[in-house]
């Protein structure tokens, strides 16, 4: 039996290793599924003020974490625009560790498909969401709890096929 316990842990291994690759990395579980929104206060960039989502309880709506510095953010924003255009949720940009006038010149360049964008200068409240990286995109109920969590860019595909599905649901 002990002739054979490395070949055993080889096997064990590589069936560990064969299940990790069939997963797909953007579909992380998060423990916050079904769970109520973290809330917060942060100022607006769009406007003075300050937003929290309890201002928008009853109603579902996405929560867009991006920075101006994020490459994959270029990608995802003309599918954010469209939905925008095309569908009445509102879509909260959470500026995630960027600098307010970078944020600010990134949307005047590129369009503004969000109907609040708030600054998470310190990266806080993307800790209380559990963000890993940018772009990150929640889906939140009318009752406040988050349905959903989209790792990676927003395509036109993952709108179709996972977002407006859970934002259809989240509106019930």
């Amino acid at each position: 039996m002990k002739r054979y316990l490395p070949l055993m842990i080889f096997f064990g291994l590589a069936v560990l290793l064969g299940i990790g690759l069939t997963l797909n990395p953007r579909e992380l579980p998060s423990v916050l599924i079904g769970k109520p929104a973290p809330q917060f206060e942060l100022d607006r960039l769009d406007t003075p003020g300050q937003f929290s989502p309890s201002e928008l309880k009853g109603k579902a709506w996405l929560l867009n974490v991006w920075a101006s510095w994020c490459s994959a953010c270029i990608q995802e924003h003309p599918v954010l625009n469209d939905i925008a255009k095309s569908y009445d949720f509102p879509i909260v940009g959470l500026n995630y560790k960027d600098q307010d006038r970078d944020a600010k010149d990134w949307l005047a360049l590129r369009g503004n498909p969000y109907k609040v964008v708030i600054a998470d200068r310190e990266g806080r409240v993307g800790v209380d969401y559990g963000v890993y990286g940018v772009p990150e995109t929640f889906v939140i109920d009318k009752a406040g709890r988050i349905v959903y969590k989209h790792i990676g860019p927003v395509t036109q595909q993952v709108f179709k096929d996972k977002l407006l599905p859970e934002l259809q649901k989240a509106q019930r």
